[in-house]
């Protein structure tokens, strides 16, 4: 089973290359982020037309996560729409679905700029929230996949981070926004990337701004956990970098996982 996690700044905008995506590579789940649309504007027309259906929790103009996966194989059954542990926060952030028997969550994780004000606390809190539902997940004892944009640079080493100067003040990089992405991970996750490759330069991001493409300055942010269960059935990972460089592309890469199924 291939599983994807692919934030598309903006479903509607990149719909030629959502299209084009799921053509050439065909994943058997793809996760999506910042969809940027309410329940009503997502076009599921457009993706079922192109050979796969999906569930979604959308937002206006900004936020919301999807799930999506081909028509003739396993469908994504809706388990849990929204993240637990605050019944006031209304945004679109989290969905997590069954899908050929496992489980797996596309997360949009906070950004939290700038640090120091209520949006950082809102990350930090989120954080917990998500750790406390990891924690029941992992109580499950089957196999899970906790996919999206994590909003998280893990170390300052050049491997996940272009400049770990430039980023020094940044909320992807606090000391608080690295150790709660750690409490997750000691829970018994295993980071699919670094697993697969523990050394080397992955990005999976890279700005719009100051030609960080053409000098590929980015970083990796966009994350696979995998409980045991499914890091036991890890066969390959990797990250779609040419698909961040075609027309109109997100500033994010497509970042995938395969595991037996």
């Amino acid at each position: 089973m291939k599983i994807v996690t692919y934030n598309l700044n903006g479903v509607r905008a990149r719909l030629p290359r959502l299209i084009e995506y799921l053509d050439e590579q065909k994943p058997d789940a793809l996760c999506l982020q910042e969809i940027k649309c309410d329940d009503d504007n997502f076009p599921i027309g457009d993706i079922r037309a192109a050979g796969y259906d999906g569930i979604w929790h959308g937002q206006k103009g900004f936020n919301g996560v999807a799930i999506l996966t081909p028509s003739g194989g396993p469908q994504a059954i809706l388990r849990r729409m929204g993240l637990p542990g605050d019944p006031d926060d209304t945004h679109s952030r989290y969905i997590e679905a069954e899908v050929g028997g496992v489980t797996i969550a596309s997360i949009y994780l906070p950004n939290g700029n700038p640090v120091g004000t209520e949006k950082f606390a809102y990350k930090l809190a989120w954080m917990d929230r998500l750790r406390a539902h990891a924690e029941e997940l992992l109580a499950e004892e089957r196999p899970t996949v906790l996919a999206g944009d994590w909003n998280v640079i893990p170390t300052d080493d050049p491997d996940d981070v272009f400049s770990a100067k430039a980023m020094a003040h940044d909320a992807l990089m606090q000391p608080e926004t690295r150790q709660a992405f750690r409490r997750i991970l000691n829970l018994g996750f295993t980071d699919a990337i670094r697993a697969r490759y523990p050394e080397g330069a992955i990005y999976t991001f890279w700005d719009y701004t100051a030609g960080c493409w053409q000098r590929d300055a980015g970083f990796r942010i966009d994350h696979l956990l995998l409980s045991p269960q499914a890091a036991d059935r890890l066969r390959d990972a990797g990250v779609g970098k040419e698909y961040r460089g075609r027309e109109k592309a997100s500033d994010h890469a497509p970042t995938w996982v395969e595991i037996e199924t």
